[in-house]
């Protein structure tokens, strides 16, 4: 399995200035951008962070999910929520020959945690011999930071904030992520029952 994020997060997205409030920087004194670089590489680094350990996208943007198999006949978990969209199926055969599957063979089973592109009729499209097959979709909350749910951007400002104020700390001490971040996202991890894929 292999998840390419086909598009990035632009910089303008990222709430710049509301972290310079949450960490209450001087403003007015002629040099208030000076520091929106390093600012918005915590803020990412942040994002980040916080989508590997929930597994929802916070911003919305493309992906893409190359599998050599399907998961199960008629279904295929996507690793990333909300899915708003699956934009193409894609089969490729061993020498990288590609044919698209249409839009009528599947749908998007929305969820919570497990969004899944499921079949229309019995099972999805057989996978070429020694070949794989892609799923493009378009994943995230929304495009701008008032789309993100309000518990999980103050989990962004908290952890950036940690990674400001310990820039220059070098080891670990009492874990990688503040209690007040893991409390603030443990509803949004994905639930882990059994050993189901699908």
């Amino acid at each position: 399995m292999m998840l390419i994020e086909e598009t990035t997060v632009p910089d303008g997205a990222l709430p710049v200035e509301e972290f310079k409030a949450h960490l209450r920087l001087g403003s007015g004194f002629g040099h208030d951008s000076v520091q929106d670089a390093v600012l918005t590489s915590f803020l990412r680094a942040a994002v980040a962070a916080i989508e590997a350990r929930t597994g929802k996208a916070l911003f919305e943007r493309a992906f893409s999910l190359t599998v050599s198999e399907w998961a199960v006949a008629d279904a295929q978990a996507l690793p990333v929520a909300p899915v708003s969209a699956v934009t193409g199926v894609t089969l490729i055969d061993r020498s990288g020959g590609t044919t698209p599957v249409g839009n009528d063979a599947f749908w998007l089973e929305r969820d919570t945690h497990r969004p899944r592109v499921r079949a229309v009729a019995a099972c999805l499209p057989v996978v070429p011999t020694a070949g794989s097959v892609s799923v493009a979709f378009t994943a995230g909350f929304g495009a701008v930071w008032a789309d993100v749910p309000a518990d999980l951007a103050q989990a962004v400002m908290l952890l950036a904030a940690h990674y400001y104020e310990y820039r220059d700390e070098t080891s670990l001490s009492e874990g990688c992520m503040p209690f007040g971040v893991t409390s603030l996202i443990e509803r949004y991890k994905p639930l882990r029952l059994g050993g189901r894929t699908t």
